[in-house]
Parts: C-alpha cells; sequence; structure tokens
C-alpha cells in the first residue's frame, strides 16, 4: 500500500513534469526549434534598429587622429576602436573598418571624399558582445547611386517574398556628434542573421570574390597597400592605365571593357571563364583547388570536409540531379525573382560572378543577396541603353554561371520562379506597396540628402535620380508583366529575332541615376562635369575632427572648403 502510494506520486509528478514541457514548448516554440535546427529565430534587433518606420540613430565616437588615419588609409581596411550609440543604446570598444571592393578603391583614388561605407563589429574586441544582438552592422555610402534608394527597394522585394535576406534601414550617421551623412544600414551577414534565419544550423557561409581590388570574403586581397597622402593615386591604380578585367581586353575608364556585351546581351564565352576559382559556381571537377575563390570568402571556419559537400552539390546541380536535396529551392527561386527584377549586371547577372553570399547545410547550397546600388542601370555608364536594360529577358537572366539553368528548364520551378515575378509585378508594384515604399522613403531621407555634407550628388540630382527611378521600377514592372503574358519575348534570343514589342524606353536616362565608373570616385557624379560643389567633396571639419553641420544660410551645391592634408 505504502508502495502504491509512491508509485501514485511519483505518476502525478510525471505527469505536471511533462504538462510544463509541453506549455514551455507552446510559449517558447521559436527558440525550442531552432534549438533543434528547425526555424530562425526572433531577434530584438529586428524592431530595436530596423523597424524602418524610423531611421537609425547612429553617433560614432572615435578619438580624432584614429578617424583621420583610418579614412587616410582605408584600402588596409584595418579596424580602430569607437563607441557608438543607436537608437539610444551605447556600445563601448566597437570595431569600425572602410569596407567595400570598387567603391572603396574609387573614393581611395579622389581627393575630395572620404565617404567609404563602414562596418561596425561589435564582437570583434569584445567576444559575444552585440548590438540588441546584432553582431555586425554595415552602412553603404549609397556610392554610385543619386537615387540613394536602390538597395533599400531590392531589400525591400525580398523582404516582401519571405526570402532570406538581410534587414535595412536608413542611418544617420553622425562621428563625434556632427552629421556625417545619411547611409543604409544593413544587418551583416554573418552569425547573428544566420541564427535569425536557420536557427542553430552549423551551416558555412562564403563570400566568393573574384575581383581582386579590395576586400575578398571578408579578408583584405594581398598588394593594396595603404592609402598614399591626399590628392596622390595609390600604387597599382592608374586611371589612365587600368587593369585589365579578368578574360578581357584593355580597359579605359567610362567605356566598356572589349569584348564586355552590351547591357542584356550575355557572351557563352564568359561561362566558359574557369579561372574565377569557382566563384560563378559552375562546376570544374573534384579537385578543391578548382574552388579556391570560394574558400577564400569563407565567413565561417570550414575544411576540406565541408568544402567536398560543396562541391558534391555543385556537381549534382550541374547535371541537374535532385535539385531538392542540393539547393534550397524555393529560396533560390525567390532570389532569381528579385535579382532579375532588379537588373543587378554587377553580378552573376553580368560577367563578374561575385557579389552574393553561398550558405551551405547538410550538403543543400542556397543563395543570400548582396550589393545592389548598380542595379537598374547602373552597370552600364552613360551611353547605356535603357530598352535594353527595362527588357531584360526574364528566362535567360544569367550569363556567367550555369547554376540556375536546371531551374529554369525544369517546368514546375519555371512556372513557380513565375508566379515570384508575378507577385512582385502584381502586388507589390501595382498592388500599392511599392509607392507606400517609396513615398515613405522619400519623406524620410529628403532633407537628410538635402543637408548631407558629404554626398557625392547635389540634392537637385537626387531628386531627379529619385523620380527616374520611379519610372524605370514601373516600366520595368511592365516589360516583365509582358514577359510572363507572352506579348513579350522572354529570352535573349526571342528579343534578338523580334524586338517590335519591347517597351519603349528611349526616353529614360540611366546616367540620372548615377553610374559606376573605376576612373574614381568622381564618375559617381552621373552628368556633373567637374563632380559639382558639394557632392563628393570633404567637408570643412570642426574642431573635434568631424564635419560641421551645415549652417543656417546653407545651399545645396554650395562649395565645401577643403581641409589641407
Amino acid at each position: 500500500m505504502v508502495n502504491n502510494k509512491h508509485i501514485s506520486k511519483f505518476i502525478i509528478a510525471i505527469t505536471s513534469l511533462a504538462v510544463i514541457a509541453c506549455l514551455l514548448a507552446v510559449v517558447f516554440q521559436e527558440k525550442v526549434e531552432a534549438m533543434v535546427g528547425g526555424a530562425g529565430v526572433t531577434m530584438e534587433y529586428e524592431d530595436a534598429l530596423f523597424d524602418t518606420d524610423e531611421v537609425m540613430q547612429v553617433n560614432i565616437t572615435i578619438d580624432e587622429d584614429d578617424w583621420e588615419t583610418m579614412l587616410s588609409n582605408a584600402i588596409s581596411e584595418e579596424y580602430y576602436s569607437c563607441d557608438v550609440e543607436i537608437n539610444g543604446l551605447t556600445v563601448k570598444n566597437v570595431a569600425i573598418r572602410p569596407k567595400g571592393n570598387t567603391s572603396l578603391s574609387s573614393i581611395a583614388m579622389d581627393p575630395d571624399t572620404d565617404r567609404y561605407s563602414l562596418k561596425l563589429e561589435f564582437d570583434h574586441f569584445v567576444d559575444g558582445q552585440t548590438c540588441y544582438g546584432l553582431d555586425k552592422l554595415i552602412l553603404n555610402n549609397n556610392y554610385a547611386d543619386a537615387t540613394n534608394m536602390k538597395e533599400a527597394i531590392v531589400y525591400d522585394m525580398y523582404q516582401f517574398l519571405g526570402a532570406d535576406a538581410s534587414l535595412y534601414n536608413y542611418a544617420e550617421v553622425y562621428v563625434n556628434g556632427e552629421y556625417w551623412g545619411v547611409y543604409l544600414a544593413l544587418e551583416g551577414v554573418e552569425q547573428s542573421f544566420m541564427l535569425r534565419n536557420f536557427g542553430t544550423q552549423d551551416g558555412e557561409l562564403y563570400k566568393p570574390e573574384n575581383m581582386d581590388m579590395s576586400e575578398k570574403g571578408g579578408e583584405r586581397t594581398e598588394g593594396m597597400g595603404e592609402r598614399p597622402e591626399m590628392g596622390e593615386m595609390p600604387e597599382g591604380f592608374d586611371p589612365e592605365n587600368m587593369p585589365e578585367m579578368p578574360g578581357q581586353g584593355e580597359f579605359t575608364p567610362g567605356e566598356r571593357p572589349e569584348g564586355m556585351p552590351e547591357m542584356g546581351e550575355k557572351s557563352e564565352g564568359m561561362r566558359g571563364m574557369r579561372d574565377n576559382g569557382g566563384s560563378d559556381l559552375n562546376y570544374v571537377d573534384d579537385e578543391l583547388d578548382s574552388y579556391s575563390t570560394i574558400w577564400d570568402g569563407a565567413i565561417t571556419e570550414s575544411g576540406d570536409k565541408d568544402h567536398k559537400r560543396v562541391v558534391k552539390a555543385l556537381k549534382n546541380i550541374s547535371e541537374g540531379n535532385d535539385l531538392e536535396k542540393y539547393m534550397d529551392v524555393d529560396n533560390v527561386l525567390k532570389y532569381m525573382a528579385v535579382h532579375t527584377f532588379a537588373v543587378n549586371m554587377d553580378s552573376l547577372s553580368g560577367s563578374m560572378a561575385h557579389n552574393y553570399y553561398l550558405y551551405e547545410y547538410d550538403g543543400q547550397l542556397n543563395i543570400l543577396p548582396w550589393d545592389y546600388n548598380l542595379s537598374w542601370g547602373g552597370m552600364g555608364g552613360g551611353d547605356s541603353d535603357a530598352t535594353e536594360m527595362i527588357n531584360y529577358a526574364i528566362d535567360t537572366p544569367f550569363s556567367s554561371t550555369e547554376f540556375f539553368d536546371g531551374l529554369l528548364s525544369n517546368p514546375e520551378y519555371l512556372e513557380r520562379y513565375h508566379e515570384y515575378l508575378r507577385q512582385l509585378v502584381d502586388e507589390y508594384i501595382n498592388g500599392g506597396r511599392f509607392d507606400e515604399v517609396y513615398e515613405r522613403i522619400t519623406s524620410q531621407i529628403d532633407s537628410l540628402v538635402e543637408t548631407d555634407p558629404t554626398a557625392f550628388y547635389t540634392y537637385e540630382e537626387y531628386q531627379s535620380a529619385a523620380e527616374m527611378l520611379y519610372d524605370v521600377i514601373k516600366l520595368r514592372a511592365e516589360s516583365i508583366s509582358g514577359q510572363l503574358d507572352g506579348t513579350i519575348p522572354s529570352t535573349d534570343e526571342g528579343q534578338k529575332e523580334d524586338s517590335s514589342s519591347l517597351i519603349d524606353a528611349s526616353d529614360i536616362d540611366t546616367s540620372v541615376m548615377g553610374h559606376m565608373n573605376m576612373g574614381g570616385a568622381k564618375g559617381a557624379g552621373a552628368g556633373r562635369g567637374e563632380f559639382g560643389d558639394q557632392g563628393g567633396s570633404r567637408s570643412e571639419l570642426g574642431e573635434n575632427g568631424a564635419p560641421e553641420p551645415p549652417s543656417g544660410d546653407f545651399q545645396p551645391g554650395e562649395a565645401s572648403e577643403l581641409p589641407e592634408t
């Protein structure tokens, strides 16, 4: 009888624990799923930093000499210590450095600007330190984008489709209390990003970079050296004698490299380029050394065992074997839809096999987006054919890689890809979401751009660019709708055979929105001749080494005095 009594108590206790466990599982469902490798984790910084209803406030406090040294030696991409206050939270001993690739080298070549993109690493000097749970914050300088909003709109499209992509917001950036400019803030694609999107999956992250300019997967390319004195050209960067592009002929700043196709034209020869170390994601062979650019761009710690899984996946993807097993099909299709809509030629869509992240988990590959400031004609320059860009073929969108071919040739996946494009056209653009986002962004940044002391463009140029971007996106949606309906050819070959139905964009001047110029940051000021007086010039520094805020009689385009260096 005593034994039965104890057994009854034991059963009651076990039952109670089971009930409590079930209740906890319901309350903390997302975290429980994450613990077993399931859904991502809701992070505090999603609302604290990336609530797009409010512009992020960032104040960087740094030693004056460190700030000047960092700007003068930006090419070296060395980290300096600073304190950062973001939306009321102060984080001490944060690592800061300039970042970028072409934009960094171009700005370093230009004596009139120090407006670098910046990377803030909260955990670089202090292990485990975060800002509301975020480990890395990127502040993009909107280089070559007079609209100041190309990237924001692209990332908003990714969010609309529910794709794996960085969170975004605008940031009003101050240095030692003085206004430095309006930047686009992005969630860095590192540990916090992976936890938010993939839970505690122990996947591997890579950022392949085949451009030997500055960054390569987060590591500085050898041979860049330090930035020389202001006004001098960095060693190896002669705008009159630029290096050859991979697989191309002699390059002249402002002109299309010999052999590089026109906007919208894709060359099979690009796919034959096997000297990019695997950054084009084309399967070459089973030798790990054939994919060195991928491994050099490792963000997480990885070894040969991990690399073999990537190569095995690339091989099976190239052969069209069991695509659901070897790639995150649904997310990649969402990536394809937004990426193709944006016509981003500074990527796998063009001749540059870079500007993306590769995520691998359990032998399955996923593509994560990055770097969209040159979308919608930004790579083409002033002579870009807007009609070709507006009608960029949706069914032959990638020229540098065969990675997506299996999806495009599969009727089921092609239909789903088309459904995502249709969703962007019918719901995002024509359904009102785009107009809401566009109006929100312009209302938030208009005054910030107008008073931005380091801006690449005048306020008037920004206004013209923003209006042009609105028209471009509407026309792009119209073309995609026609391609989906079959009234406009959806392949390169079809458009070459019959161009009569293409949307006419002859009135569109893409250079108004900004474009890349390898000759230096002055090229960012599309159509500005001598680069303007305000845009791109380094503002006058105050006593604390930071730029002085505009005075009450400040007028956009008014000249700023340049300090001696």
